[in-house]
């Protein structure tokens, strides 16, 4: 193993696990669900309740069709995946990639932990709650 390889700290490990879990994570929902056609509700065939919020107020809340929308992504339609809930689509598109990012970055020897504590979260943050939001608005339209 190279010098730079053996210091990577254990923030690096724990990203690559996380990174792991994420495509497991895929690799499960591909197994286990079907997306559902009408955009949402795929999260109810692991056993959980339907969202109320379209009912109580007349509009999906901001994780509507996230579920539905990795699963059509993991089911090999991603444009399908994209149009259902563009933040599932990225968030599905991220997970599929960690994985082989965090393993090019090992054997790289770039320390994904160094390089998580030095980003500027602030900067990111912002841009990603506009992103939700965005993504929200367009499944608000979408479902009317």
């Amino acid at each position: 193993m190279s010098t730079a390889r053996s210091r990577l700290t254990l923030l690096h490990w724990g990203v690559v696990i996380a990174a792991a879990s994420c495509l497991a994570g895929l690799i499960a929902m591909r197994a286990l669900l079907v997306p559902d056609p009408d955009g949402y509700g795929t999260h109810e065939q692991l056993g959980l309740l339907a969202c109320s919020a379209p009912k109580w107020f007349g509009i999906p809340c901001p994780g509507c069709g996230v579920t539905t929308a990795v699963t059509w992504f993991v089911h090999g339609d991603p444009l399908r995946s994209l149009t259902v809930q563009p933040l599932g689509f990225s968030l599905a598109l991220v997970g599929s990639l960690a994985l082989p990012a965090s393993l090019v970055a090992t054997w790289s020897g770039v320390d994904l932990g160094a390089w998580l504590l030095r980003v500027p979260w602030r900067r990111v943050l912002v841009p990603a709650i506009a992103f939700v939001a965005l993504a929200w608005l367009y499944k608000i339209a979408a479902m009317r």
